[in-house]
């Protein structure tokens, strides 16, 4: 029987404000350049009042990212998280639900507290760094979940980001257990370096025995793998999950379709900001393989997808602009 759901996600529900900043404001800054950092309200005011003017503001989180291209290709996607009842938090729900996404979120069960807040600053590099306060997002538990969502889910998608969080960590295996019980898929995304050099117990932790899909960039692959080497990392990848992808930047990306490495080209283009370039390709993917596409379809959808984004500013395509490029995969 078909399942209602292509995707069940789950990550770290955040308002995104982006900025266009130098190299040298982030020194001045003291603020590590290409990472996420958490913080706690008083740090990320205090960085807010050194800025300029946001470029943009979006309801976001990684895989909040992820699951909007799902839903924008013509996927079935449901979305859980946590948001408070303030006006950061109404303007989160109001946005997934004009993107056509189901979730857990209603204006009825929005807690007291404050919604998480991410300042992302781009550089003239198209390099992104971002600043987060987690907010209420970081309690994310079981009561956010929905089980009958996830068991009529084909995959379970986890973002890497919480591990950050110890209650946010523990939700992610609970899914993972209900998921795998009721023969989903589990896909797993590393999300940032930092996942895996300060949280790497529970990046493991949520892996445990294997995941069905794992998505990385290059850097994480190497930090997971602990190597230099590649080919090392793709080996180990092979040992914790059942299939994966690894995007390279400009060099392209790399899939692992359970039986053979597909090399799927870059689409040149000239990047001003890498911003959800990776959630918009796990999107697209996942889309692809729930959707009849074949894994060298669907990641060449996810690398033209992944490349039309980084000439603007922004974690988002537009409906037309993905509908488009679907239209070159089909």
């Amino acid at each position: 029987m078909a399942k209602k759901y292509n995707v069940y996600g789950m990550g770290n529900a955040l308002v995104d404000m982006e900025f266009a900043v130098t190299p040298d404001l982030l020194s001045q800054l003291k603020i590590d350049k290409g990472v996420m950092t958490l913080m706690d309200e008083t740090q990320q005011k205090h960085i807010i009042e050194q800025l300029p003017e946001p470029c943009k503001k979006s309801s976001g989180g990684s895989a909040a990212n992820t699951m909007v291209a799902i839903s924008q290709l013509g996927g079935k996607g449901f979305y859980s998280c946590k948001v408070a009842h303030d006006d950061a938090g109404l303007f989160y729900l109001k946005d997934l639900v004009n993107c056509g996404l189901d979730t857990n979120l209603s204006k009825n069960s929005l807690l007291d507290g404050i919604t998480g807040k991410c300042l992302v600053l781009v550089t003239p590099d198209a390099d992104r760094t971002m600043n987060t306060f987690l907010g209420i997002t970081g309690d994310l538990s079981s009561a956010e979940l929905k089980t009958e969502a996830i068991e009529d889910s084909e995959y379970l998608y986890i973002e890497g980001y919480l591990v950050s969080s110890p209650i946010a960590q523990k939700t992610a295996i609970e899914a993972k257990k209900i998921a795998q019980k009721a023969g989903a898929k589990t896909a797993f995304s590393l999300s940032d370096a930092n996942m895996v050099d300060f949280f790497r117990e529970g990046v493991d932790t949520i892996i445990g025995d294997g995941v069905d899909l794992l998505f990385a960039n290059e850097t994480e692959a190497l930090k997971m793998a602990n190597t230099e080497n590649l080919t090392t990392a793709i080996n180990y990848f092979k040992t914790i999950a059942k299939t994966f992808a690894i995007t390279l930047g400009k060099k392209g990306s790399l899939i692992f379709d359970g039986e053979e490495l597909l090399e799927i080209p870059s689409f040149p283009v000239n990047a001003v900001d890498t911003v959800g370039a990776g959630d918009m390709y796990a999107g697209c993917l996942l889309y692809g393989i729930t959707n009849g596409l074949t894994w060298s379809l669907a990641g060449k959808l996810a690398s033209l997808a992944s490349s039309k984004l980084v000439t603007s500013f922004g974690p988002r395509l537009t409906t037309s602009e993905l509908q488009n490029i679907l239209s070159i995969c089909q």
